[in-house]
């Protein structure tokens, strides 16, 4: 899990300390202030816990500067997820205190001494470590929260289960219908995700933070929250480890089915090591690979386009086939350029343009054709080479 505070310099712990000594009240004030659910005396069990939880943060926060250690102990935000639930309020009154809890912290942070005098380098960071942080005791909130819904309810899988089925539904569901079901099933909804294809989805959910996976047939699926531009994914490369995984497009919750669709079309692909030449990459990025998901999309289609595209070739002899298809596919790839295609090859200009005569009687004209030559070039694509079992013959 990412410690963005152990890049923060140690020295700036001991100041702030200082500066959020009495900060805890001020905090407090500003949920009760902006977060309704919150606006009420801070008395009994509530105002112990909803104080408690305020001062074990800023303290532990503080600890954790310019240390490369993990938010270990959540006991407290598990326990205040818990109690949220027991009181009744929801996920989304819980999320909104934290933000404004976060914005008050940072408010009070950037009013004192020690930020203005720092470098910006070092503002970034600790902006970086304070988000980072509160992100992870969210997250045990919401999974204290979660627990005790499961507890209340029943099975907390069998309800993520059906917040995955519902996402994948077409038509969409309701926002409404999706905010109540992630609710009951103890995930908040994220503006962004993404749909990751991947083997023992409950185990990989478990390690991203936000996320929520279901073990489907055949394969599993989980959904994973798209917070930021890079940091997201980072922690899912992290995550997944040496696992093989397909990863659709980042779209909004009610769009999600989009996302699945086409993470679990690219898997069999993927297992196949249709879409990359190096078969050791784990983890393949749906939309990079639109023109394989066409073609798989009409197998039929797909096998009559490339037999017709290269029939002209099957005529020629093993070597003289092999060295055609291999001049074919650099001179296409080369968008033409005899200088290219000559270097991809280690020949001679000269030799290519031999060739390429050669090959224009072959396919008698067609290599002239614009869309003839596309249809030819997504053949060579999607198709093994058509002389594998036998060595190509070198020279001209």
């Amino acid at each position: 899990m990412d410690r963005p505070w152990g890049r923060v310099p140690a020295w700036v712990s001991t100041a702030l300390r200082a500066e959020l000594d009495d900060a805890t009240d001020e905090i407090i004030a500003a949920v009760r202030a902006e977060v309704p659910e919150y606006a009420r005396p801070l008395t009994g069990r509530f105002g112990v816990k909803i104080t408690e939880g305020v001062s074990v943060a800023l303290g532990q926060f503080v600890d954790l500067i310019g240390r490369d250690e993990g938010l270990e102990d959540v006991r407290v935000y598990r326990a205040l997820g818990q109690l949220e639930h027991r009181e009744g309020r929801t996920l989304a009154a819980l999320q909104s205190a934290y933000q404004v809890g976060t914005r008050a912290m940072w408010r009070r942070l950037g009013e004192g001494d020690t930020a203005r005098n720092l470098p910006a380098e070092v503002i970034f960071i600790l902006a970086e470590a304070l988000f980072s942080y509160v992100e992870q005791i969210s997250a045990a909130s919401v999974a204290g929260w979660a627990d005790e819904e499961a507890n209340r309810a029943g099975s907390l899988q069998r309800r993520r289960h059906a917040v995955v089925e519902l996402l994948a539904r077409r038509p969409p569901a309701a926002a409404v219908e999706l905010e109540r079901a992630a609710a009951a099933a103890g995930w908040a909804l994220p503006g962004r995700l993404a749909a990751l294809v991947v083997e023992d989805a409950a185990a990989v959910g478990a390690r991203l933070p936000g996320s929520i996976g279901a073990d489907l047939d055949p394969v599993g699926l989980v959904l994973v929250p798209v917070l930021d531009r890079t940091g997201w994914w980072d922690r899912l490369r992290a995550g997944l480890g040496d696992r093989r995984a397909v990863l659709g497009p980042v779209t909004e919750p009610t769009d999600a089915h989009r996302s699945i669709a086409r993470a679990q079309a690219a898997w069999p692909l993927h297992l196949a090591g249709l879409l990359h030449p190096d078969t050791t990459q784990t983890l393949a990025r749906a939309d990079e690979h639109l023109l394989a998901l066409l073609l798989a999309a009409a197998p039929e289609i797909a096998a009559d386009l490339r037999e017709r595209a290269i029939a002209p070739l099957r005529a020629l002899p093993s070597g003289a086939l092999a060295r055609a298809e291999q001049t074919l596919r650099a001179w296409l790839d080369a968008h033409g350029d005899i200088s290219v295609a000559a270097a991809a090859l280690h020949v001679h200009p000269q030799t290519v343009r031999y060739r390429l005569a050669g090959l224009r009687e072959t396919f008698d004209g067609v290599l002239d054709d614009p869309g003839a030559r596309l249809e030819l070039t997504i053949a060579l694509r999607s198709a093994p080479a058509l002389d594998e079992t036998r060595p190509a013959t070198s020279g001209s």
